[in-house]
């Protein structure tokens, strides 16, 4: 069975919906910066685009995104061994690509 989508709380409101949108059309963009970040061992720049995804993903409604983001932020800052960041790290990619625009059914676990 895949994995379920990551919804936004915000997608159906009509002030709102565009925005999400936006959000969800750069995320390729997100994953591909995180992965660059990873593969040149760049934790600097993984934590600054780390922090910007966990603030962009809160106000557009995507909660679960968050605090993945606040642990791959907080993993790279403090040094954490290099396994341990590419661990969390491979979480909020999971999450990131997993990021729909619509509005979740019912019974959606996000």
């Amino acid at each position: 069975m895949p994995a379920p989508l990551v919804y936004s709380d915000l997608a159906a409101d009509p002030d709102l919906g565009e925005l999400v949108e936006m959000f969800v059309d750069e995320m390729p963009q997100r994953i591909n910066l995180l992965e660059t970040h990873a593969r040149s061992r760049d934790w600097p720049q993984l934590t600054r685009t780390a922090h910007q995804l966990k603030g962009s993903a809160g106000s557009y409604g995507f909660h679960a995104i968050t605090p993945c983001a606040a642990r791959v932020e907080s993993a790279a800052k403090s040094g954490c061994p290099e396994q341990e960041i590419l661990a969390v790290l491979d979480e909020l990619l999971d999450l990131c690509r997993r990021v729909c625009s619509g509005v979740p059914s019912a019974g959606s676990p996000y």
